[in-house]
């Protein structure tokens, strides 16, 4: 039996400044939430600047209400814009904090800000209630919670900065406290991540093009372990809330590899992906499902069932969104549940499979106006639909926007929120894995 993915997109939001992080609140009560966070470059004022070419580092912070069930569209309500300064990097905090959401936010002028989600008269607001400053003339760049797993027993924050630095702080009832603070990389420090497992233990990624390791009841004064696997910066780590152990990495040199925490010798695997990975991100209840976002080469789905059974092959592509015109940075999956959602994870795809010779097929982009909607589908050069389950050649410089057919699974559906930079764009997206034969009898219409 075959098996049909397909990207859909629901909204297409400007974000006036360059996009860099999009994240959906993980708390259920507040699903429906979205956060996005930008950062923009501006030349200084030549009046006040003798050099022109000074620079002031300006963001924004989006709110949105979504309501993604078809009667609502577009599914996207703006709730509240921020202006800040500039946004590195956003994170919810996995557990309520006072009974309310908390997002802490990594910014250019080197704070860690964390922001309460108010609804004053039922629609939801940010309102900042903790900083804390990483030190002078550092930028954050990254923050990830403690709370990996549900734990809040004891609330924690690790950041990550422009000098190389890592910070853990301590959140109180009123008060964001640095517990310590240590060198880590020689040049940035572009991620650092909690183990959800041991929050004792915390990973970082430099430009120095080392991962390293830290036991925080060690001391941070030296690491657990330093590799040198990834051959350029590493900029995305993510610790799978699922399974124990099992670790994802992302570098400027284009591949994601998968770790057992247990020996950062030699990783499970190696994907080349096609670009800089700049985020990771594993499914919120899916454990082999991993989001990757590529900067040059899009968003991809990446299926880790493999490498986590210890087989020495790459992750497969599930699924690619390839509808952004820049740099791919924020991607974040959604936990609110849509009408055709079931739980089960889609299988491993066959190795085999059918193929399609690279001049037989293009992307036929479909608008559905006046909703700001549009989708993808395959046509061969007669302007002929090619099922899903046909797939263009693979290549090692970069995954395959099509997918396999998959067997043995039953339907998914995902919503998604991804960004990218220079055209400071937003997109709300959905994947649907189903059984083709549910799609047959209604193959996309063609725009005349």
């Amino acid at each position: 039996m075959g098996w049909h993915s397909r990207t859909r997109t629901l909204q297409v939001f400007d974000t006036e400044l360059s996009a860099d992080t999009v994240e959906w609140c993980p708390l259920p009560q507040w699903s429906h939430v979205l956060a996005c966070g930008t950062y923009q470059l501006q030349k200084g004022d030549d009046k006040t600047a003798e050099d022109s070419t000074a620079l002031n580092r300006i963001g924004r912070l989006y709110l949105f209400h979504c309501n993604p069930q078809p009667s609502f569209i577009p599914p996207l309500t703006e709730t509240q814009r921020i202006d800040t300064p500039a946004i590195l990097d956003l994170k919810w905090c996995h557990v309520p904090i006072s009974e309310r959401p908390l997002l802490g936010m990594a910014t250019a002028s080197g704070e860690i800000q964390l922001y309460k989600l108010m609804e004053p008269q039922g629609t939801c607001g940010l309102e900042c209630e903790l900083k804390a400053e990483l030190g002078p003339e550092k930028l954050a760049l990254s923050l990830d919670w403690s709370t990996g797993r549900g734990d809040s027993s004891d609330v924690r924050v690790v950041s990550s900065d422009s000098s190389g630095s890592l910070t853990v702080l301590s959140l109180g009832e009123a008060s964001l406290t640095a517990v310590c603070q240590w060198k880590a990389h020689d040049f940035e420090a572009w991620i650092s991540a909690f183990s959800y497992w041991d929050t004792q233990i915390v990973y970082s990624g430099g430009d120095d093009c080392k991962l390293k390791g830290w036991d925080l009841r060690m001391g941070p004064s030296s690491p657990t372990f330093t590799s040198k696997r990834h051959t350029m910066g590493v900029c995305s780590i993510h610790s799978n809330p699922h399974r124990e152990h099992v670790l994802a990495t992302g570098s400027y040199d284009e591949n994601v590899l998968l770790w057992d925490g247990r020996n950062m010798k030699t990783p499970l695997n190696e994907t080349a992906v096609g670009g800089g990975v700049w985020r990771l991100k594993w499914h919120p209840s899916q454990e082999h499902l991993l989001l990757a976002a590529c900067m040059h080469n899009d968003f991809h789905i990446l299926h880790c069932q493999k490498a986590m059974e210890g087989q020495d092959a790459p992750c497969s592509v599930l699924a690619s969104y390839i509808l952004h015109n820049s740099l791919a940075y924020g991607a974040d999956w959604s936990r609110l549940p849509l009408s055709n959602s079931t739980p089960p994870s889609p299988q491993e795809p066959p190795q085999t499979s059918v193929g399609l010779t690279e001049s037989g097929g293009h992307l036929r982009i479909q608008y559905e106006s006046p909703t700001a909607s549009f989708d993808t589908s395959l046509e061969d050069d007669s302007g002929q639909y090619v099922p899903d389950h046909c797939l263009l050649p693979e290549k090692r410089s970069a995954p395959d926007p099509f997918t396999s057919p998959v067997r043995d699974a039953q339907s998914l559906s995902c919503l998604m929120a991804t960004c990218s930079f220079y055209d400071h764009m937003m997109h709300v997206w959905r994947w649907d894995w189903s059984p083709e034969e549910e799609q047959m009898t209604s193959e996309p219409a063609h725009s005349s």
